[in-house]
């Protein structure tokens, strides 16, 4: 168990990532005196990563999991063995900024009822650009789809100064996660069925379901590469975003609306694999139907998460629900920015 000397674990889960931790860690590490310990969990790494964060970055601990079952598994695994007030959970991939952790830190202490957070997060590559996996805040539409404040699909907003300012969101980015490390454990943490992709969703929709607050902090700031481990565009991460959507749904959505709105999904994603098909794209449908047999094929097990999940719920908290479609507003009334949808937001 590593004890924390300060009230905040910055927990690193590494896979391979030498090249990552020679770029970030020094001013991770450098930025720890404003009030957070930094761990770097190796998970299960086939190089010497290990060995090469305690030669050369002493200021991180480290601790080693034995096998890798992936993004929540790594997670649920390391966060069982670190004690702190608050656990961030950072990607390897993500660059910090000077001054980056006190506005997140005083957001968490000022209102007890903010359960997760997380900073603005912007494009390493294009550094003006926010970043497609978290951008300025997560939000989500009535039929289950996820947009976020600076990306709404395929289009990405510059950073102009419009989104720096601290707000409730639906769902705060996996990448850069602050949470309170009591509550990740009594709403149950990561779901390690869901490997990547969506398990910070999944995890925020509890805590909201619970009566918590998730927020976005727009006066911090940190840098995503972006896809390092699972690449953008690839039939693994489609995969995944098909499947555990139609999980999360199952999970946590209300009985009376889950009932019209899970088959209407199915006949939703089936006009997306037949698009596809239409395209000549045979891979991407071929995982699209993958994916649902897979949700088929273990429903009684959501079924009982969702019966563990809907015993946790007190006074849901819907701010961050985008009560429309962003499917309509975005390729019918082509609004591309999120302040073209015309839906105020709730301050912290």
């Amino acid at each position: 168990m590593i004890v924390c000397r300060q009230d905040t674990a910055v927990v690193i889960l590494s896979y391979n990532g030498k090249k990552w931790h020679d770029l970030f860690l020094p001013l991770i590490i450098a930025e720890a005196h404003t009030g957070y310990d930094v761990i770097v969990a190796d998970n299960a790494s086939t190089d010497d990563t290990l060995d090469h964060v305690q030669k050369n970055h002493p200021g991180a601990q480290t601790l080693h999991i034995d096998v890798n079952h992936g993004f929540a598994n790594g997670y649920a695994d390391a966060l069982k063995r670190i004690q702190a007030k608050y656990y961030i959970l950072l990607s390897a991939d993500f660059e910090v900024t000077e001054g980056w952790f006190p506005p997140l830190h005083a957001a968490m202490e000022r209102d007890r009822k903010l359960a997760a957070c997380q900073p603005k997060i912007r494009y390493w590559r294009e550094r003006e650009n926010f970043e497609y996996a978290g951008a300025g805040g997560g939000f989500m539409d009535k039929f289950g789809y996820l947009f976020c404040r600076g990306r709404i699909f395929f289009d990405i907003e510059k950073d102009l100064g419009q989104y720096d300012d601290d707000i409730e969101v639906f769902w705060a980015s996996g990448g850069c996660l602050v949470i309170r490390a009591d509550l990740y454990h009594k709403v149950g943490g990561l779901d390690t069925e869901f490997y990547a992709h969506m398990e910070e969703v999944d995890l925020c929709w509890r805590l909201k379901n619970a009566g918590y607050k998730v927020g976005y902090v727009g006066s911090s700031t940190v840098y995503h590469v972006g896809g390092s481990v699972i690449s953008y565009g690839s039939t693994q991460k489609l995969y995944y975003n098909f499947r555990n959507n139609l999980i999360m749904l199952i999970k946590n959505e209300k009985a009376s609306k889950l009932l019209w709105l899970f088959p209407l999904r199915l006949c939703m994603d089936g006009v997306a694999g037949i698009r596809l098909l239409l395209q000549g794209n045979f891979k991407h449908t071929g995982t699209i139907i993958k994916a649902h047999f897979h949700v088929y094929g273990k429903l009684g097990q959501w079924l009982r998460a969702r019966k563990l999940n809907q015993s946790l719920i007190s006074h849901p908290n819907t701010n961050g629900l985008y009560p429309k479609s962003i499917v309509a507003a975005y390729f019918f009334q082509k609004k591309k920015t999120f302040d073209k949808l015309k839906w105020p937001t709730v301050r912290l």
